[in-house]
């Protein structure tokens, strides 16, 4: 069976690896996209990184131009978060989130959510410590609005294995 720890995702620097890494944390895993109107969240964002990232969350930003609305490159893509944003959280290279050339994590959180393709950037999606997908947020649902939820899933003690 398939485990939200069994993808592999390539950092803004280039680094290969796999989710498994921070099993037992909170996961908010969100497509973005520098000249998006909802771009702001990013600011949103990385404000649950900072006050959370102790207490176990972890945010993944995943750029995608599917929506065309992403710089020309990653490395592009990276700078405009931090120089406008101040994201410190981690970024990932590009990816697709629909389509033939979906990133499998994509794919997986789409599934495992029971809804459909991704309509827009800052989609969304909470995972808590177990792995296990908790909710999935509308683009316009802005980071401050479910701060509860990631606090209620931080409160949540992780599924060990035997």
């Amino acid at each position: 069976m398939t485990s939200i720890y069994d993808f592999s995702l390539t950092s803004m620097e280039g680094e290969n690896f796999t989710l498994d890494r921070y099993r037992g944390k909170v996961l908010l895993i969100v497509n973005t996209a520098s000249k998006c109107g909802l771009a702001p969240q990013l600011k949103g964002l990385e404000e649950l990184h900072k006050k959370y990232q102790d207490k176990g969350l972890v945010v993944i930003g995943l750029p995608s131009n599917q929506f065309r609305q992403e710089l020309a490159s990653d490395e592009e893509a990276s700078e405009y978060c931090q120089v406008h944003y101040g994201v410190t959280f981690l970024m990932t290279k590009r990816v697709a989130v629909n389509g033939d050339a979906t990133e499998p994590l994509f794919s997986y959180l789409k599934e495992e959510s029971g809804h459909g393709r991704i309509k827009w950037n800052y989609t969304k999606f909470l995972v808590g410590r177990d792995g296990k997908l908790i909710h999935r947020y509308a683009p316009t649902t802005t980071p401050e609005s479910f701060e509860d939820a990631v606090v209620a899933a931080l409160d949540t003690q992780a599924v060990t294995e035997a």
